[in-house]
């Protein structure tokens, strides 16, 4: 029997159409994509062409191409400045503050919540715990100051029937609380939303692995310990890798509301300082030294990242990380 070896030569498959041909069979999906990548490229990616302000004097009416070169004379002089000690500090307190409190309580929360049998109980906590989160920030901080108000709000009014009609102090006039309340109110209002994500992968976890464990004699608790929790670990990393990642970003609309006079040792960071100095000086603005101060923020940030990042991907057997 003679074997003929050239009809038991392999000869891999080889896809005719080009590229070009397969996108065009899904053309639909690349439309959809032109308004989103459009949009990333007018709000994040220009926008960087204006960094380079932060490196020169600039003056509107010669440019930005027109305006004499300073190099790094905006940073040394926020590094110098009376306010640079004060704002890099509050803006990292305030970041690991509500890193401490809102990360563990949002898992918490969900694992709680995902322990519920009840499913019309579970979606009605779902939906009251979710409507905070599109309150305006404005509003937010209206009814901050109007519950706590000594004298006319819901702390006022307890405090009194409680103690015989005396009027409570101000907890507005002491500074170290504004921490207090810009914490807690937005656990309040971001509590549900920020536990979405995490429903999300409980929703995943195989049923089975629960009905085995509980053959076994697992409890609860011990279903919680060591099958929900290592099904969100994954995403729970990549939150803190992201948070980590805007650890100096301290959102501005909040602080800025809430800020006065009296809390302002304790509420100024970079995104207020930023406004003040760069946007609200009028003719006085320094746009320069503000975007020096946001570059300086942002590399910061990406630093923070990467080395979270690398952390993460050490520590966690399966590798888990942004990339």
């Amino acid at each position: 029997m003679v074997i003929n070896m050239k009809t038991l030569t392999y000869k891999p498959r080889t896809n005719t159409s080009t590229i070009w041909q397969r996108s065009m069979r899904r053309w639909q999906l690349y439309v959809m994509l032109v308004i989103p990548f459009s949009l990333v490229l007018i709000f994040n990616y220009f926008p960087m062409f204006g960094i380079q302000i932060a490196f020169k004097n600039f003056q509107a009416a010669k440019g930005i191409w027109g305006s004499d070169w300073v190099g790094f004379l905006h940073f040394k002089t926020f590094f110098k400045s009376f306010y640079f000690d004060r704002v890099v500090r509050n803006t990292i307190i305030i970041s690991l503050y509500s890193l401490v409190v809102n990360f563990p309580l949002q898992i918490i929360f969900a694992l709680l919540l995902n322990t519920v049998v009840n499913a019309r109980y579970k979606k009605l906590v779902q939906t009251v715990t979710y409507m905070p989160h599109f309150i305006s920030m404005v509003v937010l901080v209206g009814m901050v100051f109007q519950f706590f108000n000594n004298v006319s709000g819901i702390y006022g009014w307890i405090y009194r029937l409680l103690n015989e009609g005396q009027f409570p102090k101000d907890l507005f006039s002491n500074a170290k609380h504004f921490i207090h309340f810009y914490i807690w109110s937005g656990v309040w209002q971001e509590l549900g939303w920020g536990s979405v994500i995490y429903f999300a992968a409980l929703s995943a976890v195989d049923p089975q692995l629960h009905d085995a464990a509980q053959i076994d004699g697992a409890s609860r608790f011990k279903r919680v310990i060591h099958v929900d929790i290592p099904a969100i670990l994954p995403t729970a990393s990549i939150i803190l890798i992201l948070s980590f990642g805007g650890i100096m970003s301290v959102g501005f609309e909040k602080i800025y509301l809430m800020q006065n006079n009296i809390n302002l040792k304790y509420s100024e960071v970079i995104s207020t300082y930023v406004y003040k100095v760069g946007m609200s000086g009028g003719a006085g603005s320094n746009f320069s030294y503000a975007t020096a101060i946001g570059l300086f923020n942002s590399v910061i940030n990406g630093i923070l990242l990467v080395i979270v990042n690398t952390i993460s991907k050490k520590l966690n057997e399966d590798g888990t990380s942004l990339w």
